[in-house]
């Protein structure tokens, strides 16, 4: 990554973010769509919109426009997994036969949409007409500082002028509380949040001569890596610090957590540290206009 075409010349120029839950229609291009969508697209929409009236900006983005997105562990709940399960049983074992003849047909044929990484990517291209350059990378804050160091490439470039960087989780759901609840350390349900949170990046030059003001900038980063054992125990460490004191983050908000931070700070610094259980270290250091 050119670190210092990062701190130099790369502004953010718009933030927002939307916890929990959230309606999408506003933002709709086409309200039929809306029966795709899940939690994480309706997350993601209702995110990037605010990011995008934060800075000014309005579909159509078109070609000069890139999206850099991290989405979080796959969503599923535990009534449509118990529906499965009955499918694919012979005789109280599972069959892959009755798996393959009946599984599909026992539930909502449009939760496959729902649930898929890919989707708020999608969303969040059609509904505000984006047409430029992609990275979509799964699951955790790591990956998403990975998107970051994309989306300034794109713009050190020429590629884009205007970078949509967000991640997404949908974490109160039985899959992802299962799966986290089986690492160790494990993290408690009540820990994890979801949410979506985007942040819009403009060469500082661009957001100058149209008049954008700038939110925040960039002041320090670092980010490395190192290949993790699988059978070796990472504690994981994420903390948030505003006015020099790190604060561990007690809601985990996975993928979405560092744009989350900066959207709902306010003005001064803000410093995001990182350790993952994959491998990755990483830190950086924000100041909030």
């Amino acid at each position: 990554m050119n670190a210092a075409f990062a701190i130099d010349s790369a502004v953010v120029t718009g933030l927002g973010a939307i916890r929990d839950a959230g309606d999408p229609a506003p933002f709709l291009r086409v309200r039929k769509l809306r029966k795709f969508m899940g939690r994480q697209d309706d997350l993601a929409v209702v995110a990037a919109g605010r990011a995008l009236a934060s800075a000014g900006l309005a579909a159509p983005l078109g070609e000069r426009c890139g999206l850099f997105l991290t989405v979080g562990y796959i969503p599923f709940e535990a009534a449509d997994i118990t529906r499965l399960l009955e499918a694919s049983l012979d005789a109280a074992r599972f069959s892959m036969t009755a798996f393959a003849a009946n599984a599909f047909g026992a539930i909502n044929p449009l939760l496959t949409f729902r649930v898929l990484p890919n989707m708020p990517a999608f969303h969040v291209s059609l509904n505000f007409d984006l047409q430029g350059p992609y990275s979509v990378s799964y699951p955790g804050i790591g990956q998403f500082y990975g998107v970051l160091e994309e989306a300034w490439s794109a713009l050190a470039a020429g590629a884009i002028d205007v970078a949509l960087v967000g991640g997404v989780a949908d974490q109160r759901n039985f899959l992802v509380e299962h799966h986290f609840s089986r690492l160790r350390p494990p993290v408690p349900a009540p820990h994890l949040a979801t949410a979506a949170a985007f942040m819009i990046m403009e060469r500082a030059a661009d957001a100058r001569q149209r008049g954008a003001a700038v939110r925040a900038r960039l002041a320090d980063y670092a980010l490395t890596y190192a290949p993790a054992d699988p059978f070796t125990e990472i504690a994981p460490h994420e903390c948030v610090s505003r006015g020099g004191t790190c604060e561990p983050d007690l809601l985990h908000a996975g993928p979405a957590s560092l744009a989350l931070a900066l959207a709902e700070s306010p003005c001064g610094e803000v410093r995001h540290q990182a350790r993952t259980r994959d491998g990755f270290t990483a830190e950086s250091a924000w100041l909030i206009a």
